[in-house]
């Protein structure tokens, strides 16, 4: 096959007649070959453990939906019109009071809505990374990052973790080497808290630490801490950027404190790069839906959105310890995993000879489905990884999925040892991203 811009060889006939016309970039825009897998997933006999879906049955939606009809009545010729690309004054005001909770003293001016924060990983990579430049990233990552990562033609150095998060000796390690080839380091993009899909938190003692290494080398630090409420002791950690507030950006997103549907997010940047991002914004979008911006407003004025987390919490917490619980009763000899004290994921490691990737159509097939590691890395790895998402399914069928997950795995090292590993084919980079990997 032609990459883009290259002409097709002698005699050769594509499949797409525009494949010369695409720009360079594209061939880091890979579809993954497994949404096709998880379009037989989506089937009611099949539990998934894939997709980091919220609880939304845990909403009160009676009274929303009153409150969805009352701002259209009452403020519709504000909220079905154009609007700013800075978003919606007042919604600002009450993301600083959000943010309040996590330490962060932030002007409303400084944040900038988004269409979820997906579009404001988007748009910080577009600002500051350049084709060849370095993005450092917790190894595994999340799926999305990787794939904007990629789109924008950056590679992905990527920085170990341990059960306290991202390690301090790590990111030196990782500094020191793309320094020695001359490479740009142009920020680290790193969660903090509950990490998607590694489950685990950064320990507040080494929060600082990562910010001084940060500073040191000039490198900008981007935190995505779309989880950082649903602690499930009630644990609500200082973000970085309380302590640094003019060398980390800030990504923020109602999707799993309140509704994943409505895409709003946002990203608290320093002032300069806060117009950037508003230019940015613009040329995307144009503007960021009004009407889904009021309807967080709305609930934000009128409901106990704090009490809200809560029950997410607890909701989170009994499937967090279904999943535990059932892993411990059924999975096989070899096989470890984390218990998160807080998010929507366990980070599984199997059995020696198990690849998850080539192990998936035939979980599938035996009515399960999860995540494999492979997608969680720029670069390959994590083929004997996998994502067990617990925020969506009742714990009964937690329980029933990882049953079901155990005997697949059981049946693969099975197979391993009468015939050698199973291998499936070697990941040349991270997909593009998708509701099944979130």
């Amino acid at each position: 096959m032609n990459l883009p811009g290259q002409p097709p060889k002698q005699g050769a006939r594509s499949l797409d007649p525009h494949l010369r016309r695409y720009a360079a970039r594209t061939a880091g825009m890979t579809a993954s070959e497994i949404r096709a897998l998880f379009a037989v997933a989506s089937r009611p006999e099949v539990v998934s453990l894939a997709g980091g879906m919220p609880h939304l049955a845990a909403l009160p939606l009676e009274s929303l939906s009153a409150e969805v009809a009352d701002v259209v009545a009452t403020e519709g010729l504000v909220a079905l019109q154009y609007g700013s690309a800075h978003g919606v004054p007042e919604l600002r005001e009450q993301i600083c009071d959000v943010m309040a909770l996590e330490g962060i003293n932030a002007h409303p001016d400084d944040v900038v809505v988004t269409v979820g924060s997906q579009m404001g990983l988007d748009m910080v990579t577009r600002i500051f990374c350049d084709p060849g430049d370095v993005v450092l990233a917790e190894g595994p990552s999340y799926v999305g990052a990787l794939g904007s990562f990629s789109a924008y033609q950056a590679q992905v150095v990527h920085v170990g973790m341990d059960a306290d998060g991202l390690v301090p000796e790590a990111l030196r390690e990782a500094i020191a080497s793309v320094e020695r080839t001359g490479r740009r380091i142009k920020f680290l993009y790193t969660i903090p808290n509950f990490h998607n899909p590694a489950g685990v938190t950064l320990a507040v003692q080494r929060r600082a630490e990562v910010l001084e290494i940060c500073r040191t080398h000039g490198i900008l630090v981007v935190e995505d801490n779309p989880y950082g409420l649903l602690g499930f002791d009630g644990t609500t950690y200082p973000a970085l950027r309380a302590s640094d507030p003019d060398n980390v950006v800030y990504l923020g997103s109602f999707s799993k404190t309140f509704a994943a549907g409505l895409r709003v997010g946002w990203v608290l940047a320093p002032h300069a790069v806060r117009e950037k991002l508003v230019l940015a914004a613009e040329s995307a979008t144009l503007c960021p839906p009004t009407l889904n911006q009021l309807i967080v407003s709305r609930y934000l004025s009128t409901h106990d959105w704090k009490g809200q987390i809560k029950t997410y919490r607890e909701a989170y917490r009994d499937r967090r310890d279904a999943a535990i619980s059932a892993l411990e009763q059924h999975m096989p000899v070899g096989s470890t995993w984390n218990k998160p004290n807080g998010g929507f994921y366990v980070w599984v490691t199997v059995p020696e000879g198990v690849d998850t990737k080539a192990m998936l159509p035939r979980a599938i097939t035996q009515r399960v489905a999860y995540a494999s590691g492979t997608g969680f890395y720029a670069d390959g790895l994590g083929s004997r990884q996998l994502r067990i998402s617990y925020c969506y399914p009742t714990p009964e069928r937690i329980r029933e999925g990882v049953r079901r997950l155990a005997n697949v795995i059981k049946d693969e090292v099975e197979l391993h040892e009468t015939f050698g590993p199973t291998t499936g084919r070697a990941v040349s980079g991270p997909h593009s991203p998708s509701p099944d990997t979130a």
